[in-house]
């Protein structure tokens, strides 16, 4: 972060050196420096993950420029440090974990030239089967906010961060499509919080979604961009396009407040200058961009190196398997199976276990030097262990029959859910492409079409992962499960996911389960930790797991409309009266705890929550304590609950602490359409001190704020 001195210096320089640009050099700051069709060539054969993907830079005057790296599960160039994804690190619900987390990203981001880090994703998971949910940290707006805002503060101790995709860009296969409409309310109390909250924490950029909002291009809507984003939030940083189809009009995109168009010369590059001086264009809009670009650089720049030596170095693989252990959620310990022995007899059943399953192929692969399966976790921490891939049943019952215990590792790939790019969702596109007009130019076009088509017949290399199909496992995965628990009494199943799986066909038939999620390069030792229990499992689901897949909002990934409204999660379930499989929050430990003795303090700008929380088992462990509230007998409709604040707090056996947390008024306020802000009803309002979203023992209290008008 940088102090309000530093800012005020990077300001003056910024428009010292933009006093001193030509028009054509302002013009050049605004659009990618890489030309289209080598460009793209280049990407489509590995280039993404090979260099970073530059952009304004002035030579004559020192701006050296902007240069990209992507996230968020690690930097994408180079052989970094490849960290559980966002969604396991929402699990975590630890705001000091990701700040840390984002110190390292930024440290190797720098070590491979970047100085703009494009990995903090925080839309928002309004339905289990979108297909690029594992970039992100769950459900509940307050949830996202608070991460990303930790992972934006770490990451900017080294370098520019961009917080993704603004906005409402909770689906895949039609993102490049999809009309997303919402109310005013819906998009202030649910759909934009969160990046309200990142802004604040001072992010450098802000990348514009695909998706169309309220019949508005998003990375061209002068509603989102310049009316929220810019004015009603003065937000002092840059925008930039999502990429290649990021905008599809020049001059739309520009007085709406798109300020810099990624990766290539496109559109920007084509047409700012005839629209300037066609007068269609104001020269101030221009200065407005330049200005936002080098402030930003000027504000970030740093004058020491960072050694390639950091990249993936001891202290990041240990943060690493730190995260993993923290991401782990027990959602099912009957007996209690877990912990167990070193010395049991293990059987380890499940093609998953052998494979390196780290997450998306798209634009957040990384390249690890390694990465720890979960058999090879096992294989170094037990002493007894036999593996088998599950594909034939019967011998796979047999291995589960003559062990002690059996762990199943079952989920999804990369194939199943992930970044989708497909020639049926991109043909329509590619009118937006740059006419080829060198000879060069029209043989690298020739190529690239060439090989899209090859890309797109050879196994549905451009269809792969995408929204689910399914919230279930797989046929396969289910019977497999069953084969195991119906030849063993003590069955562990670990679920590798990007977020919820419905698992009411088989979990009552085992003893344990948990989510794994797509771990990281140190997963496999992470997982034999918890179930040793060297580590006490304290992950917390970041989304709900319906009963009922219907209880989730009606979803169709080839939609080319959407409504979104304020009902998805937790506060639809709770609305609709459908308890929840595994609530919001949840998850078991192998000790217990409480909470109790909640008391209320107001202050001028807020409310001061403080409780004691205690370890009331035999083991070490940590909780998270989560703060929900209700406003009684409001005029409007809400939720049942919200959450608005947590900490995740360590604790010995036996130990009680008091912890308080606090919460804005603010926060607390409900979006007044007809006065275009939010208005603190004057109310009663009840504070609720919860283990999870359906904690019945949870401790209330109740307070009244605002004003009668």
């Amino acid at each position: 972060m940088t102090t309000p001195e530093h800012q005020q210096r990077a300001e003056r320089l910024a428009r010292e050196k933009l006093s001193q640009m030509t028009l054509a050099e302002k013009l050049d700051l605004m659009s990618g420096a890489t030309p289209f069709w080598g460009g793209l060539a280049d990407m489509l054969s590995g280039g993404y993950h090979r260099r970073t993907w530059d952009a304004g830079k002035v030579e004559r005057l020192g701006v050296e420029g902007v240069r990209f790296s992507d996230g968020p599960r690690g930097v994408v160039i180079g052989n970094g440090t490849t960290f559980p994804v966002s969604m396991a690190r929402g699990a975590c619900w630890d705001t000091d974990l990701e700040r840390r987390i984002g110190e390292a990203m930024g440290q190797e981001a720098r070590a491979v030239g970047a100085n703009l880090f494009g990995g903090v994703c925080i839309n928002l998971l309004r339905h289990p089967a979108w297909g690029r949910a594992q970039e992100t940290y769950g459900e509940d707006s307050h949830l996202l906010g608070e991460l990303g805002a930790a992972l934006t503060e770490g990451a900017q101790r080294h370098i520019m961060a961009c917080v993704k995709h603004f906005a409402l860009n909770s689906m895949e296969n039609a993102r490049f499509s999809l009309d997303v409409s919402a109310s005013p309310r819906a998009l202030h109390e649910v759909y934009l919080p969160h990046f309200r909250r990142v802004v604040e924490a001072g992010v450098a950029c802000v990348m514009s979604a695909y998706n169309s909002v309220n019949g508005e291009w998003a990375g061209e809507s002068g509603a989102l961009l310049d009316g929220v984003l810019k004015t009603r939030w003065g937000f002092r940083g840059y925008v930039v396009t999502d990429w290649i189809f990021g905008l599809r009009d020049a001059g739309r995109a520009v007085l709406g407040g798109q300020d810099l168009e990624m990766p290539f010369l496109m559109h920007f590059a084509r047409d700012l200058l005839r629209l300037v001086e066609a007068g269609e264009v104001p020269i101030s809009r221009i200065d407005d961009a330049a200005l936002r670009i080098v402030r930003m650089q000027l504000e970030f720049a740093r004058p020491d190196a960072v050694n390639a030596d950091v990249l993936a170095c001891k202290a990041h693989t240990d943060l690493a398997r730190e995260a993993a252990q923290k991401s782990v959620v027990l959602l099912r310990n009957i007996g209690p199976l877990l912990p167990l022995n070193r010395e049991v007899r293990l059987a380890v059943l499940g093609h998953l276990a052998a494979t390196a399953n780290t997450g998306d192929g798209g634009s957040s692969n990384t390249v690890p030097p390694y990465v720890v399966t979960p058999l090879q976790g096992l294989q170094t921490a037990f002493q007894h262990v036999v593996y088998d891939s599950g594909l034939d049943l019967g011998k796979a019952g047999q291995l589960a029959a003559e062990a002690e215990a059996v762990l199943v590792v079952v989920g999804y790939t990369r194939d199943d859910e992930g970044e989708f790019v497909s020639p049926d969702t991109t043909s329509g596109l590619r009118a937006l492409f740059p006419v080829p007009t060198t000879p060069e130019e029209q043989q690298t076009a020739a190529a690239v079409a060439s090989g899209l088509a090859e890309r797109a017949r050879e196994s549905g290399a451009f269809s792969r992962g995408g929204d689910r199909a399914s919230l279930r496992l797989s046929p396969a995965d289910e019977a497999l499960i069953l084969a195991a628990a119906g030849a063993n009494n003590h069955v562990v199943v670990a679920v590798m996911a990007g977020s919820a799986v419905l698992m009411n066909a088989w979990q009552d038939a085992v003893s344990s389960i948990l989510m794994l999620w797509y771990p990281g390069m140190e997963g496999g030792h992470a997982l034999a930790d918890v179930l040793l229990g060297v580590v006490n499992p304290g992950g917390r689901l970041p989304f709900s797991v319906a009963s009922d897949e219907r209880h989730y909002p009606h979803f169709d990934r080839d939609a080319a409309t959407v409504t979104y409204d304020l009902w998805h999660g937790y506060r639809k379930l709770e609305r609709d009266h459908h308890p929840a499989a595994y609530p919001f929050g949840f998850g078991l430990s192998y000790t217990t705890f409480s909470c109790h003795g909640l008391q209320l303090q107001a202050r001028h700008d807020g409310v001061d929550a403080t409780l004691d929380v205690e370890n009331t088992g035999e083991r070490d462990g940590e909780m998270v304590v989560q703060l929900y509230v209700s406003a009684l007998l409001s005029r409007v409709e809400r939720p049942v609950k919200e959450l608005r604040a947590f900490a995740r707090v360590a604790l010995r056996a036996g130990e009680k602490r008091p912890v308080t947390l606090s919460v804005p008024v603010s926060s607390l306020a409900y979006f007044c359409e007809s006065e275009d802000d939010f208005v603190l009803e004057p109310l009663e309002y009840e504070f609720i001190a919860a283990q999870h979203s359906a904690d019945a023992s949870a401790p209330k209290a109740r307070i009244w704020l605002g004003q009668p008008s």
